[in-house]
């Protein structure tokens, strides 16, 4: 029987060439590999995924529910109609008398919103000053802003509550407002993507005539926009949710009561029984608002920080 020429291929190193079936083979195993990789892969993120979002969505469905289905069924994704299910018990339940949701509302826009925006220029201003401005002390300021990063916040409530006494603006919209209005984190995040900006841009502006405050408005603050949308995302999540600081500045303010301490006290405003259709629904439109602007600016908060992982 003779050959084929396949069969009978030397390569110049002597050995015998593997026939074109083999390399087809290998191949089909290889995308084999990769497909099951991708698979397994993929199994585990939708896992991870339903983890986050399954109580996320027996939150929205329980809203729905009466209280007695609740307590009944807690961890049932279905109605039972004949407990009264689906009902806008919950919904009606937060506007009543004692539980003002929409200016529980008004108040978490109106903070998060002096806050973000204040926190914002601060952290803008001190990063630029970190990155770019050499005068005495900046060195040890430096480490000053990296100690007060490893504090708790639970052990500065109680210092926070008597300064704020001490200041007579308890139960105000400042005693929320001024605490979480100055962040170290912020000012370390500017400072490092403000550091990465060429100073020859700076310098060429100088060149042309402009000022110091110019050069940052002009130059500075558009270069170093995907810190600040990264920024704004995370402190406007970080604000809305905020409880300990608000629960210490109105301690006898229900009216400036903040959407996540209203909600914690929905407990104890209908006797002994606790209200769970109003709190879940409560909590499921407290939700909403911050899931809407992940939503919207995620592909900016993605590209801020890839931006400053390369930098970095």
């Amino acid at each position: 029987m003779s050959a084929t020429v396949d069969e009978l291929a030397v390569p110049k190193s002597g050995g015998i060439a593997p026939r074109p079936d083999a390399y087809a083979r290998a191949e089909r195993i290889d995308r084999t590999k990769k497909l099951l990789l991708k698979l397994v892969a993929y199994a585990i993120l939708i896992t991870a995924a339903m983890v986050y979002i399954l109580p996320f969505v027996l939150s929205a469905i329980s809203s729905f529910k009466t209280d007695a289905d609740i307590s009944k069924n807690p961890v049932s994704f279905s109605f039972s109609r004949a407990l009264g299910s689906p009902s806008l018990e919950g919904i009606r339940g937060l506007n009543r008398d004692t539980i003002t949701f929409p200016r529980w509302t008004f108040n978490s826009i109106f903070v998060t919103t002096i806050v973000v925006g204040g926190r914002l220029v601060l952290a803008s201003f001190g990063g630029y000053a970190l990155a770019r401005m050499q005068f005495k002390g900046r060195r040890m300021f430096f480490s000053i802003l990296l100690l007060v990063m490893g504090i708790p916040h639970i052990v500065l409530a109680i210092p926070q509550f008597i300064v704020l006494k001490q200041m007579n603006i308890l139960n105000t919209y400042w005693a929320m407002i001024l605490p979480m209005m100055f962040d170290c984190a912020d000012l370390l995040v500017m400072k490092q993507f403000m550091e990465q900006i060429p100073r020859e841009m700076e310098e060429s502006a100088a060149i042309d005539g402009a000022t110091r405050f110019q050069t940052f408005r002009i130059i500075v603050l558009p270069m170093a926009a995907p810190g600040l949308l990264t920024l704004v995302i995370l402190r406007t999540v970080g604000v809305w949710n905020e409880f300990l600081k608000v629960l210490i500045a109105v301690p006898a303010a229900p009216q400036l009561k903040t959407l996540p301490v209203g909600l914690s006290s929905l407990q104890g405003e209908f006797g002994s029984s606790t209200p769970w259709a109003t709190i879940l629904a409560g909590a499921l439109f407290t939700t909403i608002p911050m899931a809407i602007l992940f939503f919207v600016f995620q592909r900016y908060f993605r590209a801020g920080l890839a931006s400053g992982a390369v930098k970095g």
